[in-house]
């Protein structure tokens, strides 16, 4: 199957391309691993009015979704650009919200959609940290049947990548809302939270690939260009392959995503998987084919390496993704055999 943007898609990505590109996010990302989120909030505010966190909030809420299409187009040049904070989870949260309905979407969602405000998102099954919990207005958590606004960002822990600050946050806060319906908008916004970051990991996986084509053509070993060897000719083949391999596997989501099919999430987990695979191995050749520099924090590279793999594992690490599509895919569907009643219908 064949996906095909359409010329208002195209001119939004190139638009956010053009906005980022001047934004000079190498800078931003390093103000913010280094605490300083004015630059952050700044870039945040701009892409706001383009509308980037409007895409997944209806319009009852003045949003301009659900478009998981024009969704993909945008993480993915957030994933290009290194955009840092929780921009998925600001998403996942206006989903989960969306779904609830209620006092608290009325509260929160226009506010998230507009920019006027920033969330981020710590549900079970997913971790107990809660991505920048320190830089936003809102820190939500789903426990068990419970959606609660936590009292404060928590606990500081360690990651890998120190623009990806992880927080666990305390107990209690205010409840604002219980029951079985919680768990069933949960759901439904991990799977937009793992389709943003599947999006997320393919623009960083072309980032890094472009940079690594860039610097091999430069590069030279024994009076030749590293380029022009053959191996490292098919290590980025081989890159390029598996980013591509990914893209169908996004937007084929996006619009089960869009249809609110039975297999929306088997399609998610497996652009999730492959997108978050493809992502990190173009880390991997980036770092091995730019040699020891690659291994330097002064170098802009630096700032998309440490976001691959993190990426990667959030929201649906590589095994729950299989696992999922395994349990729930068309195939699996196929197999079961018919509940009764099927038949008769």
């Amino acid at each position: 199957m064949r996906f095909l943007l359409d010329d208002e898609q195209r001119e939004f990505a190139r638009s956010l391309d053009a906005m980022l590109t001047a934004s000079d996010t190498p800078a931003v990302v390093r103000a913010w691993a280094a605490g300083n989120h004015g630059p952050g909030r700044d870039l945040w505010a701009r892409l706001a009015q383009a509308g980037v966190f409007a895409l997944a909030i209806s319009e009852a809420y003045e949003g301009v979704g659900p478009l998981p299409v024009e969704l993909a187009v945008a993480f993915t040049e957030l994933g290009r650009h290194a955009v840092p904070g929780p921009v998925v989870e600001t998403v996942a949260a206006g989903v989960l919200l969306g779904g609830l309905g209620g006092a608290a979407a009325k509260e929160w969602l226009p506010r998230l959609a507009s920019g006027a405000a920033s969330a981020t998102l710590r549900m079970d099954g997913y971790g107990p940290y809660a991505l920048d919990a320190d830089a936003v207005d809102a820190v939500f958590t789903v426990t068990g049947d419970e959606l609660r606004l936590a009292p404060g960002p928590g606990t500081l822990s360690v990651s890998s990548d120190p623009a990806r600050r992880l927080w666990r946050p305390g107990p209690g806060g205010e409840l604002l809302a219980s029951g079985p319906r919680v768990a069933r908008a949960a759901g439904r916004a991990a799977r937009w939270a793992a389709f943003a970051t599947a999006a997320q990991s393919l623009g960083t996986g072309e980032a890094l690939l472009r940079a690594t084509v860039t610097y091999v053509k430069q590069r030279t070993q024994f009076g030749t260009a590293i380029g022009s060897f053959q191996a490292v000719k098919h290590r980025l083949a081989d890159t390029l392959i598996g980013l591509e391999f990914a893209r169908p596997l996004l937007y084929g989501a996006a619009l089960a995503l869009a249809g609110e099919t039975p297999d929306a999430g088997a399609e998610v987990a497996a652009a999730k998987v492959t997108a978050g695979e493809a992502g990190y191995a173009s880390a991997r050749a980036a770092l091995q084919l730019h040699g020891a520099v690659g291994y330097t924090q002064e170098l802009d590279l630096s700032l998309w390496l440490r976001k691959a793999r993190p990426l990667r594992d959030a929201w649906g690490t590589p095994g729950a993704c299989r696992a999922r599509v395994l349990a729930d895919g068309p195939a699996a569907s196929a197999a079961r055999p018919p509940v009764s009643g099927d038949l008769a219908q």
